[in-house]
């Protein structure tokens, strides 16, 4: 069962993400956080993410605007190691409590309360009308990119705020689709070469809590996603579908603060 799951967040978050700009990440995380501990599901979430860029690239990265990539992806590079950075550090951190619900025992940690309270926030954009409509001057590319580069590094919610800015850039469709892709590109390049190898081994591991085969079809789901969301779908942003989004993400975030997952 948590094949189907994974394959079918990865296969219908990566064809939205394709034309919306974001998705992928903020789909897929949660989803790999039911499965592997948080640290291991952003860097899982991270590799996937990457793997799909390369593929989306090479439909639309021809597109991109390079001054735009430029004043977005170099300060969202450098934005994304302090945030996988910072992943690293409170994962270190000792829980803060821990309880029992029959013979099941939960435990509340700084790195899943951090995560909790991201994923509340972007539920909570999800949910709101305006934000889907909300788009700043060029002038704040810069700004955008290091804040996107940071909560992707850290929590791998990168893609909304992306969006939000490029929107402001005045792109085509074409070249918005992508130079966002470019820039993510950039930032998941970054943040999967700053996150510490043992994560990064208990993501690939065949033993224990990692899986690569969840993690592989992940990244096959989402290339497929890629190649159907090229082919038959139009640049929209589901209203329903962000809805449906925002309240599994709040319903995570809440799980996620009391140990639960």
């Amino acid at each position: 069962m948590d094949y189907v799951v994974v394959s079918l967040a990865a296969l219908l978050a990566s064809g939205m993400a394709l034309y919306s700009g974001f998705g992928l990440g903020t789909i897929l995380m949660p989803i790999f956080a039911l499965f592997f501990p948080v640290p291991v599901a952003v860097a899982s979430t991270a590799v996937v993410h990457l793997a799909s860029n390369v593929f989306r690239i090479g439909f639309v990265g021809r597109r991109a605007d390079w001054r735009v990539v430029a004043a977005f992806g170099i300060p969202g590079a450098a934005a994304a190691i302090v945030g996988a950075l910072l992943l690293a550090w409170i994962s270190d951190f000792t829980r803060l409590a821990a309880y029992n619900i029959g013979s099941r025992e939960f435990s509340i940690t700084v790195v899943k309360l951090v995560v909790a309270v991201l994923i509340a926030v972007f539920a909570v954009l999800e949910l709101a009308p305006a934000f889907a409509k909300w788009k700043l001057d060029r002038k704040y590319l810069p700004l955008g990119g290091a804040l996107s580069g940071f909560f992707g590094g850290l929590s791998g919610h990168q893609g909304a705020l992306r969006s939000a800015f490029l929107l402001g850039a005045g792109l085509s469709t074409a070249v918005f689709v992508g130079t966002g892709s470019v820039a993510a590109f950039i930032v998941d390049v970054t943040r999967v070469a700053v996150y510490s190898p043992s994560v990064l081994r208990e993501s690939f591991s065949r033993t224990g809590e990692g899986n690569v085969a969840l993690v592989a079809v992940a990244v096959v789901a989402a290339f497929l996603g890629n190649y159907l969301g090229s082919r038959f779908l139009k640049k929209v942003t589901i209203e329903s579908i962000r809805r449906l989004v925002g309240v599994l993400l709040g319903v995570l975030a809440v799980a996620l603060a009391a140990g639960l997952v």
